[in-house]
């Protein structure tokens, strides 16, 4: 299995920034333009894996515990090997690397279409909706292709002409001299901003963006069970792509607020419930409240302060099951009462004094025995 950490060439205790330098040389390294070597895009790949898993505190947390397997029972396995959640590696690599060259530079097509971007939304859920599920509407902002021109940015009855800076490659060559020899530089295209093709006659809808932002409301389906800091992805919901590409996707990130009573340990709920000394000394029957409603709990004699009781299948819906719950798991408390009626002080008077002569009657028979023996 993969070490996340022996790819990057960092201990497990770095920081951010000394993941990102250490993916910075790595990269490099291994770039397919630069090493040849036949597994050379392979460890590529595994390098953006370990990139963007160890960049993320959650997924971080998740793989120190878990490890890989960890990372895909929290459902982080479906991505491609290139598509990394709220973003990708060809992002990635064009923040440290713009103008490298390679797949990701000048042999790339300025016209090809291009995916739009993901985008993210924080949404706040009650105790109960995360418990039962919901459906909400919520309203984002975010790019959709101009009606008005197709997405060209050219005013109807106009289309774009090849830029003239870099005759269409999107990307222009400067050549620095240096005492080790000439270094050829590939920059994006100033002109055209790595398009390849200028507009002469801007769409007036969009001023030549081929892409308006715009509020749209989108339904989302929240299903029962959802835990708080879980991620949703709603497919194609993100900004528009150019060029004809896809649109990205929009990741909903869910915060569930603290209940009153209850807390929640994954599918079980935990709850207090406080009775008198008495209903522990000889038991009762008591009416518990549960997201489920009321339910009645048996306390057996003897129960003793912080035993914890088990309502079972009254707890959270099970993720991905029909009819399976956790447990609603109750803890009980007692508090001493601080002050009494004369009938309760003779009462405790004469439970003291039975408990007192038990205690010297066990005293006597335990040193009759020991008398007995020796």
């Amino acid at each position: 299995m993969a070490n996340y950490y022996e790819i990057l060439g960092v201990e497990q205790s770095a920081t951010q920034e000394e993941i990102k330098r250490a993916f910075r040389r790595k990269a490099r390294e291994l770039h397919p333009d630069v090493n040849k070597a036949p597994d050379a895009e392979e460890r590529f790949k595994e390098l953006g894996k370990a990139y963007e898993t160890l960049m993320d505190e959650q997924k971080r947390s998740l793989y120190d515990r878990y490890g890989e397997d960890g990372l895909k029972n929290a459902g982080y396995d479906n991505a491609g090997p290139f598509d990394f959640g709220f973003g990708n590696l060809n992002d990635i690599f064009e923040t440290f690397f713009s103008g490298f060259g390679g797949a990701y530079g000048r042999h790339a097509d300025p016209n090809a279409p291009v995916r739009g971007h993901d985008l993210r939304l924080d949404i706040e859920l009650d105790f109960e909706e995360a418990v039962f599920g919901i459906e909400k509407e919520i309203k984002i902002d975010h790019l959709e292709t101009c009606t008005e021109c197709s997405g060209t940015g050219a005013k109807p009855g106009s289309k774009p002409v090849t830029c003239p800076t870099c005759h269409g490659s999107g990307q222009v060559q400067q050549v620095t001299q240096t005492i080790l020899g000439s270094f050829t530089q590939v920059t994006v295209c100033p002109k055209c901003h790595g398009r390849g093709q200028v507009v002469e006659s801007p769409c007036a809808k969009c001023k030549g963006e081929g892409r308006i932002e715009t509020e749209k409301a989108v339904k989302v389906k929240i299903p029962a069970g959802i835990d708080d800091g879980s991620k949703m992805r709603i497919a194609k919901e993100g900004d528009a792509g150019k060029n004809g590409g896809s649109s990205g996707d929009l990741y909903v990130v869910l915060h569930v607020r603290p209940h009153k009573t209850f807390k929640r340990d994954g599918f079980n709920i935990y709850s207090e419930e406080f009775i008198s000394f008495p209903q522990a000394v000889l038991g009762d029957t008591i009416t518990v409240n549960t997201v489920h409603g009321e339910k009645q709990l048996n306390i057996p004699a003897g129960t003793e302060f912080g035993k914890l009781l088990t309502l079972k299948g009254a707890g959270v819906p099970i993720l991905g099951s029909n009819d399976r719950h956790g447990d609603h798991i109750v803890v009980i408390k007692y508090k001493t009462p601080k002050s009494l009626n004369e009938e309760e002080k003779r009462l405790y008077k004469r439970l003291f004094e039975i408990s007192t002569n038990r205690k010297s009657n066990d005293n006597i028979i335990s040193k009759f025995k020991n008398a007995i023996h020796n």
